[in-house]
């Protein structure tokens, strides 16, 4: 008799159980079976597993590795009982030390870095804020324009404004005919010619996260901070701007991870002197692979990966205190 009643007391929790997960299942849910979602996503997680996870698997193995091939290139060490941290001490002493070879890179692509994103959030904003106010064909116009730089490679782009500003280049002609200002040479190693390759690369991908919060913002808020006497200054300090706080972060952090990585925009539109935390590494990895070179080039990638972690995973605290909020 107790088997039979525990045996119906688990069918009831079961069948509870069942409800329960119909009553709150959305509509979409319950036109799937269980596993269905999990099913789908198996392909996108074994793509990741197999060309993010073992590939940062074998840096982190030739960064710990002291083998050298033949051709004195790094051998991986796959096997973590053999790791050594020769490479990230080298990498380390370099970073901390006021004499080291890597502390002006990382200081000089940190300020990069910085001033192209205040540079992008006070030139993004009103662009996105502009087109979150639009309607029917001009905003459609809009979108159009911000995404058609997409269609050409970043790399083209860059490479297009290395002509226009070689000595003889259309900017030059254009600055001697106006008279504003004597003819440059802007790819001579200045910050400011970087500075605005980065602007100029990363600013749509900071535009359009933010342009999709503000376009889904609820306006009736801030007409009602008008219709309580708030002046439009006010009402947008109080209220649109903290509105749009995650999508101001969510832009930051989308620009400014890649932005780390980032070595071809200092390559090109600048000389050695203007070299950022990426340059570094694809000089390691890609120009001089003997000796520990390699090793070191790869500790380097652990140390940005790590780096750039931290401000991701700020931006997914911040996003699930953000989603909890809402909730209430």
């Amino acid at each position: 008799m107790r088997r039979h009643a525990r045996r119906g007391g688990r069918a009831t929790d079961r069948i509870g159980r069942r409800r329960r997960r119909a009553a709150t299942a959305s509509g979409i849910e319950l036109l799937y079976p269980r596993g269905f979602w999990a099913l789908l996503a198996a392909p996108g997680l074994l793509w990741i597993l197999a060309f993010f996870v073992v590939a940062f698997y074998a840096i982190i193995a030739t960064a710990t590795s002291t083998r050298l091939s033949l051709l004195q290139t790094v051998i991986p060490e796959w096997n973590p009982l053999y790791w050594q941290p020769d490479s990230f001490s080298y990498v380390a002493h370099q970073v901390v030390s006021s004499s080291g070879l890597f502390q002006p890179v990382f200081v000089r692509t940190i300020t990069y870095v910085a001033v192209t994103v205040g540079a992008c959030v006070l030139l993004g904003y009103p662009v996105a804020y502009y087109m979150s106010r639009l309607r029917g064909r001009v905003r459609t116009t809009f979108l159009v324009l911000m995404v058609l730089p997409f269609w050409v490679s970043f790399l083209m782009r860059i490479l297009a404004w290395v002509n226009l500003l070689q000595p003889d280049g259309l900017v030059n002609r254009i600055v001697d005919a106006t008279g504003v200002l004597a003819p440059q040479r802007w790819l001579e190693g200045r910050a400011s010619t970087v500075i605005f390759g980065l602007i100029y690369g990363y600013i749509p991908f900071f535009i359009l996260p933010l342009y999709a919060t503000l376009e889904r913002m609820d306006k009736s808020l801030v007409q009602a901070a008008l219709d309580l006497g708030a002046s439009p200054a006010r009402a947008f300090w109080r209220g649109t701007l903290p509105l749009s706080k995650h999508g101001i972060l969510a832009g930051i952090t989308i620009i400014m991870l890649p932005m780390f990585g980032d070595f071809y925009t200092a390559d090109l539109l600048g000389t050695a002197n203007n070299s950022m935390i990426g340059s570094v590494v694809n000089f390691y990895l890609t120009r001089s692979t003997t000796g520990a070179s390699q090793g070191r080039g790869a500790a380097l990638v652990v140390v940005l990966a790590a780096l750039v972690s931290v401000l991701t995973f700020y931006y997914l605290v911040n996003t699930a205190r953000a989603a909890k909020e809402a909730r209430r």
